[in-house]
């Protein structure tokens, strides 16, 4: 994919609602605005990258962009899963990622605990991905850095792009 590594950034929003509560995974939302704006070539699927909610610290992260197909979603999503343990939901915060690689395409499940060891495994390929030195660099860009020195947003506001 051409737009790797895509930076954005956006106000987090309510999503389905599922993430905590049934996946036990909680995920951050980026706005529709955010989603329409995706470069054709980032295609739906699963991806791994770096994310920073607020003024706080980089973390690895895994992201679904799509349809979610076991719960025949109608409205595309990109939902993040920062992997870290937050003491608190964070929504209208901003949300900066940078999707740095593709791990799957998005697909259907027989069960929910079939959908829940994807996104554990997932997570575990992730993590080890954003080990490697190419990806790992990626967590200290200048885009982390001034996400919250130099720019403000609002709910509507959003930045996207890629290097």
């Amino acid at each position: 994919m051409k737009s790797l590594p895509y930076f954005c950034r956006g106000a987090v929003v309510r999503g389905f609602g599922r993430g905590s509560k049934e996946l036990g995974i909680p995920t951050a939302n980026f706005p529709d605005s955010v989603v329409e704006n995706l470069p054709a070539d980032i295609s739906t699927g699963i991806y791994y990258g770096w994310a920073c909610v607020g003024n706080g610290d980089v973390y690895k992260m895994v992201m679904s962009i799509g349809w979610n197909p076991y719960y025949k979603n109608t409205k595309k999503s990109m939902e993040t899963h920062v992997i870290h343990k937050f003491k608190e939901d964070f929504y209208g915060q901003i949300l900066s990622v940078v999707m740095v690689g593709y791990i799957r395409p998005e697909r259907t499940f027989d069960s929910l605990e079939a959908l829940i060891v994807a996104i554990n495994n997932d997570i575990e390929e992730a993590k080890l991905k954003l080990e490697l030195p190419e990806h790992r660099k990626l967590k200290e860009d200048n885009f982390f850095i001034t996400s919250h020195k130099k720019l403000f947003l609002t709910a509507t506001n959003t930045m996207c792009g890629h290097v």
